[in-house]
């Protein structure tokens, strides 16, 4: 067996069999499994069904599948989303993982002297039993000096991290990365009048927030009651039949911001959640150290976290 391909599938888009993963095309001998939602995934399954592509589900995976028979790896700069995938190419006998522009999706992998193991959590790359659980000191100078472990490196030696924007192709016992994308932080600055540039934002938002809403799932948003979540909030609404669903949580002694939100969702007319939360630090803690993996100094991990765990009791899917 050259590769093994494994997923534990969160349905969002064509919730039927037929969207689950591995999924393949056994007569080219190409697989993928895929994390996250490619946002443009009509459009480019319209594109590859008028190329003669024939489509036995409605879900994006199957568009980066034949995107990838398509276009070959020329089908990355093509993707809008927020994703990491594997492709296994079985008549080139090559691995390409992929993660998206912005890097949204984690992606990690352990190079071994026979082969590769990646995963979207560390911890899953870790199971490999090749793959030791070691701290990289240089990664803990990093940390203490930054507040986090900065992407290719993790806080365990071997076991790096896909860049955003990257790709990492493996075969033939060797490992090659490239970009696909960069950003461009030479572009002149924005000119124009006032009002031209405010309805270009506008738009932007406008484009942004819908193209996030494309589910087959329910939708919610995380809604403190400032600008930006305020503004995704109202947004959504917009581009929704029917009252979007809210969420937000307080904590006693400060931080408390339910009285803004209340206000944002009585205004924009969401059916809306909230939550005085009291946590035990030391209950809570142990929770985040699993799921984040790697130390990170963020104060906003902690209600991150537990207005995640509201929203789970009503929605699968959150915009943020």
């Amino acid at each position: 067996r050259e590769a093994g391909l494994a997923a534990t599938r969160l349905a969002i888009l064509d919730l039927s069999p037929a969207g689950n993963q591995p999924m393949g095309d056994p007569a080219t001998d190409v697989y993928v499994v895929l994390n996250g939602e490619i946002y443009n995934f009509l459009e480019l399954r319209a594109q590859l069904m008028e190329a003669g592509y024939p489509f036995r589900s409605r879900s994006d995976t199957e568009v980066l599948l034949q995107g990838y028979r398509h276009w070959g790896e020329s089908v990355l700069p093509r993707l809008r989303g927020m994703f990491a995938f594997a492709v296994w190419d079985g008549q080139r006998r090559q691995l390409l993982l992929a993660r998206d522009r912005i890097g949204i999706k984690p992606l990690f992998f352990a190079e071994l002297p026979d082969g590769l193991v990646f995963g979207s959590e560390i911890k899953a790359v870790l199971a490999h039993p090749s793959v030791r659980a070691e701290l990289d000191r240089t990664a803990v100078d990093e940390y203490l000096a930054r507040g986090h472990v900065a992407a290719p490196r993790t806080i365990f030696r071997g076991v790096r991290s896909v860049l955003p924007g990257q790709w990492v192709r493996w075969g033939s016992g060797r490992l090659e990365t490239g970009r696909y994308w960069s950003p461009d932080f030479h572009q002149p600055l924005l000119e124009g009048k006032e009002d031209d540039l405010v309805d270009q934002l506008d738009a932007g938002l406008n484009d942004a927030v819908r193209s996030h809403l494309v589910s087959d799932v329910p939708v919610g948003v995380f809604l403190s009651g400032g600008i930006d979540s305020s503004l995704v909030a109202a947004i959504a609404q917009r581009h929704t039949d029917g009252p979007i669903t809210t969420f937000t949580v307080g904590f006693a002694g400060g931080g408390d911001e339910r009285a803004y939100a209340r206000q944002v969702a009585a205004h924009i007319g969401s059916r809306h959640h909230e939550r005085l939360a009291e946590p035990s630090l030391e209950a809570e803690v142990p929770r985040l150290v699993w799921h984040l993996e790697q130390p990170l100094f963020d104060n906003s991990v902690l209600p991150t976290h537990l207005v995640s765990q509201l929203a789970r009791e009503h929605v699968k899917v959150v915009l943020s």
